[in-house]
């Protein structure tokens, strides 16, 4: 499972939805669909219409991954941090029930309202 409360390796810039695709549409459920996906160096972020999948690749080889899928249902409270002048990164912190506090870190390109406005959508 990703490690959560050390977050600093997830500095998630904005990549195109193809990305993770072939890996995680087969855990899909019906009518879900890609809505962003983010990625670092290995690792990544993908926001459905159902749920936030993130993504650790492991290992040297990279060839074990863990998908942890967190449902928009658990999440009870959001916030954002937008990128500043001297503070080049975004951050959007969640909290789930039952698992707490997930923060995720992207750089400034990444448009953070936007996610914010999506979650909203689907959380409220």
């Amino acid at each position: 499972m990703v490690d959560f409360k050390n977050a600093a390796f997830l500095k998630l810039k904005p990549v195109d939805n193809s990305t993770f695709s072939k890996a995680i549409t087969p855990m899909f459920v019906p009518g879900e669909q890609i809505l962003g996906s983010f990625k670092t160096i290995r690792d990544g972020v993908v926001f459905t219409n159902k749920r936030i999948f993130a993504i650790n690749v492991q290992g040297i080889t990279g060839k074990k991954i863990d998908y942890t899928s967190l449902p928009y249902s658990k999440i009870q409270a959001f916030s954002v941090e937008t990128a500043g002048v001297l503070d080049l990164d975004s951050e959007l912190e969640r909290w789930f029930s039952g698992m707490g506090r997930v923060k995720f870190e992207f750089v400034s390109s990444a448009n953070v309202s936007q996610i914010c406005r999506m979650i909203s959508e689907l959380v409220l």
